[in-house]
């Protein structure tokens, strides 16, 4: 596991008002964003650390589940204009507390609060686990009104919730919001990302819902065309609206450039390459997604979704089935669960599914389809009839984007193939996002190898985009000599000023001392002395109290009080860095030397 990974728990609510928690939760996602824009940082995102919210679970098993190093916990009390926050991070493997902090401040300053906060976490990090690059500040006030911050937090506390009534909830929240601040980003955002949640889910007209979708993105890419958020939304915009495949993934793309931790861009850049052949690269987006927030049910589906588009559809089901566990109602996986079936000849298990599916948790569209071939695939054309006739007739309609996809996997699988591209050339003319998101799916069947199929593939999805290499090695912040020179001085220094001895030396201060860029001095710890900074000093603390140990005049003072004299401010990581670098607790060391 790498040592430059960290999961941020949700801040435990300590104030006496139980409403104050969508701040403690807003304050958490705040510095989980804020941490998560550091390149070289992976930060678990907030579906996955808020599962254990509640949950009374020790940190070493929590951090195993996340797949971290470092965990970091917290607490908020509100009271009137004053918030107190403390923070403190946890080596998960060694179980140990090696920082914690605790700020008193008014609310009027919170975005300077959050950054400050933010900026001293990922110094302690880097100092703890190694080297990355921090910019000068990680949190950009969102608004110069405080009250339309709050109905913001309180707005994607609900949000978060995904189901209709608290969706709406939120819609109004993100309102009020942009009443007291028009300029607002984050609400339109918000607003657009709600909006699309039920276009999807079809709580509302999906028209509707779209237009809403669209229109909040406008405003909030007219004020940054530069928000992660604003790019995802387009992405989506793009493909379900447009059915502009080379649009959606540009966009998308763009949204992981700015905001590399971002899950759900991931998936969909997963979901995107799939259904255009492109594996490798949506194996990688998959991994990166699962990585991030590796107990996101949605991004489990994503993978199931992906075993099924390699024909993988046993392992496939078995992931689908763990999905139902924690969201019964998961639509997609319905869908997906009845094609695996299908593809595996289970055509008694597909109508037993079906009559267990209630409308609610069903397309008619999909139930539709999918019964019509069932009895095609199980030879039955008589029984198919009815559902195909169904089908022939809703497809005339303009925006029956389910069954323009299910009448063309009819004809597929009948084996008419003249019929299939006939009305393939039909059904182009109206944009289906349906038909862009299946036409490579395993139920076309035989259509895979008429020649007129990659003609059309070529034209729904265009040519393979070009990837960047995601193993490019950065530039290096100092050249040779620059960091030889650098390396000399830094250790003379440590040698005669002993800067060691203060047990709150960070990082920064040290760079500060020496006339270096923190970043760079980071740099030359890690990469020409290959440790990190904690290491690196605490080397000096145990020479240091290796020294005063077994010196005969020290022999009244207590080990802890020379450990404390050499530097280390803690016996827990005193005894931890000892032991990691001499390899016996100090007490066996000092038997040994007499």
């Amino acid at each position: 596991m790498k040592s430059t990974t960290i999961a941020v728990l949700p801040f435990l609510n300590m104030s006496s008002n139980p409403e104050n928690e969508y701040f403690c939760d807003g304050i958490t996602e705040e510095v989980i964003n804020a941490l998560a824009s550091i390149e070289g940082l992976k930060v678990t995102s907030r579906t996955s650390s808020f599962y254990f919210k509640g949950k009374k679970k020790p940190i070493k098993e929590i951090a195993e589940e996340l797949k971290v190093a470092i965990i970091l916990e917290g607490s908020i009390r509100l009271a009137g204009n004053m918030v107190r926050i403390t923070a403190q991070l946890i080596q998960a493997e060694e179980d140990f507390h090696f920082w914690s902090e605790t700020w008193d401040r008014t609310m009027d300053n919170i975005f300077q609060v959050q950054d400050e906060i933010s900026l001293l976490i990922a110094e302690k990090l880097r100092e703890q686990t190694g080297h990355f690059e921090i910019s000068e500040h990680l949190v950009t006030p969102q608004t110069t009104r405080l009250d339309a911050y709050e109905y913001s937090l309180k707005a994607k506390y609900y949000s978060n919730k995904w189901n209709p009534e608290d969706v709406r909830k939120a819609i109004a929240l993100y309102e009020k919001a942009i009443a007291l601040d028009p300029r607002h980003t984050e609400s339109y955002a918000g607003l657009a990302d709600a909006y699309s949640f039920m276009a999807t889910t079809e709580f509302i007209s999906p028209e509707e819902a779209w237009q809403k979708t669209r229109d909040y993105t406008k405003m909030a890419e007219d004020i940054n065309p530069n928000h992660a958020g604003v790019h995802y939304q387009l992405g989506q915009l793009a493909f379900f609206t447009e059915g502009n495949y080379q649009s959606a993934v540009q966009h998308t793309a763009r949204a992981i450039e700015l905001k590399p931790n971002y899950p759900v861009a991931h998936q969909f850049m997963s979901l995107w390459y799939t259904i255009a052949g492109i594996t490798d690269q949506a194996e990688r987006h998959l991994q990166k997604a699962l990585s991030i927030d590796p107990l996101s049910k949605e991004t489990l589906f994503f993978k199931a979704y992906f075993h099924y588009r390699q024909k993988d559809y046993h392992e496939a089901l078995r992931i689908l089935e763990v999905c139902f566990v924690d969201n019964p109602h998961n639509l997609p996986a319905y869908v997906i669960k009845c094609y695996c079936l299908l593809k595996l000849g289970r055509i008694k298990e597909v109508f037993d599914f079906l009559n267990q599916i209630t409308d609610e948790f069903m397309v008619t569209g999909d139930r539709l389809g999918i019964t019509c071939l069932a009895h095609i695939l199980n030879g039955d054309t008589e029984g198919a009839q009815p559902y195909y006739n169904q089908i022939v007739v809703e497809a005339q309609q303009p925006m029956a984007f389910q069954a323009h996809f299910y009448l063309f996997l009819a004809y597929a699988n009948l084996g008419e193939n003249d019929q299939a591209f006939n009305w393939l050339k039909k059904a182009t003319k109206t944009i289906s996002p349906i038909l862009l998101l299946n036409y490579t799916d395993p139920l076309v069947g035989e259509l895979l190898s008429d020649p007129r199929y990659e003609g059309y593939k070529k034209l729904f999805y265009g040519e393979q985009p070009k990837t960047n290499s995601s193993d490019s090695k950065k530039t290096a912040l100092l050249d040779d000599n620059t960091a030889a020179a650098y390396l000399a001085k830094l250790i003379s220094y440590i040698e005669t000023e002993k800067p060691f001895l203060d047990p709150s030396l960070s990082l920064r201060a040290l760079a500060k001392r020496i006339m270096i860029h923190p970043n760079q001095l980071s740099w030359l710890i890690n990469q020409k002395v290959g440790k990190n900074f904690n290491e690196f000093i605490n080397h000096y603390r145990v020479n240091y109290f290796k020294t005063l140990a077994t010196d005969p005049a020290n022999s009244h003072i207590s080990l802890i009080g020379l450990a404390f004299e050499s530097g280390f401010n803690s016996k827990t990581v005193f005894n931890t860095y000892f032991k990691k670098e001499v390899g016996m607790t100090p007490k066996a060391y000092l038997n040994a030397e007499k």
